[in-house]
């Protein structure tokens, strides 16, 4: 997976970089509306609130749309940023064109972060992004049976924790995708950015969290999960995705880890090998 950033100008990537150094525990851990745009095999709606007028901020999504009528699988796609930093959807277009060629509908979106936000807001929006994918299912040819989630480093932490907390049965998602993703916030005793995310310090909140950690949240009926990891991560460390891979062991559902050699957290993220690709086959057989 290599992002576009060679078409955006530097500013915009340093901007990006500094985002995900933010994911480092000690110090910060990371238009207007037109209509749809028509590209080889997909059109691309951008700047669709998907909130309704309650909601404590509008937020937006792009929304990419297979030129079939049939209905398709779909897959919420979540930026990183280290739950701060705003609006990032560009992060992930690159994965957004490679699935909405592989025939998934597309819902590309952004969510409130912190310092003005923070958990559960984020969990919260995503959800709403799950329920208003449902509840568009008709406009968007989306079949609602079918939904995934696909995030890197803070939106896999949101794309496992949305499909993973799910007492209610509500979120129905049927796959996760999740590169670089925190599982386990526990593991970072200190720094000021899971603090700032989550209200408090560990000794401060402790049930924050255990809350907000996808780890915890894994049972028996939870959906499959496909974990991509950079060996050399400092920032999110490998231990991770061991962790999220015993815990399924233990819900008795086997999983796997696309391990991405020689990469740290920011290199893994722009330059992932093969492990996109490996991702969107396991949704082929998951989700068609």
């Amino acid at each position: 997976m290599v992002l576009p950033f060679f078409s955006r100008k530097f500013s915009a990537i340093r901007l990006f970089l500094i985002g995900l150094s933010c994911l480092s525990l000690s110090s910060c851990l990371f238009l207007p509306a037109h209509p749809f745009q028509a590209r080889a095999g997909y059109k691309v709606g951008k700047d669709i609130i998907y909130t309704p007028p309650a909601w404590e901020a509008p937020l937006k999504a792009d929304v990419y749309q297979p030129l079939t009528p049939a209905p398709a699988p779909a897959v919420l796609l979540i930026h990183g940023g280290g739950w701060k930093g705003g609006d990032g959807r560009w992060q992930m277009r690159s994965i957004a064109r490679q699935l909405a060629g592989r025939g998934y509908v597309v819902v590309n979106a952004t969510y409130r972060t912190t310092p003005q936000f923070r958990y559960p807001a984020p969990l919260e929006d995503m959800r709403q992004a799950i329920f208003w994918m449902r509840a568009n299912a008709g406009t968007y040819h989306i079949d609602p049976q079918r939904i995934a989630t696909f995030g890197y480093s803070a939106g896999g932490h949101l794309a496992s924790l949305v499909a993973l907390k799910d007492e209610n049965h509500k979120a129905h998602v049927k796959a996760i995708v999740a590169g670089g993703a925190p599982f386990d916030l526990k593991l970072y005793p200190g720094g000021d950015l899971v603090p700032a995310f989550l209200g408090g310090t560990q000794s401060q909140v402790p049930e924050k969290f255990r809350d907000a950690s996808p780890l915890y949240h894994v049972g028996k009926n939870s959906p499959p999960i496909f974990i991509y990891q950079a060996t050399e991560d400092k920032l999110v460390p490998p231990e991770h995705a061991l962790r999220m891979q015993a815990a399924y062991a233990r819900a008795g559902k086997p999983t796997g880890i696309y391990w991405i050699p020689k990469r740290g957290h920011i290199d893994g993220f722009f330059f992932s090998n093969h492990a996109v690709d490996a991702a969107i086959d396991f949704l082929d057989r998951t989700m068609k």
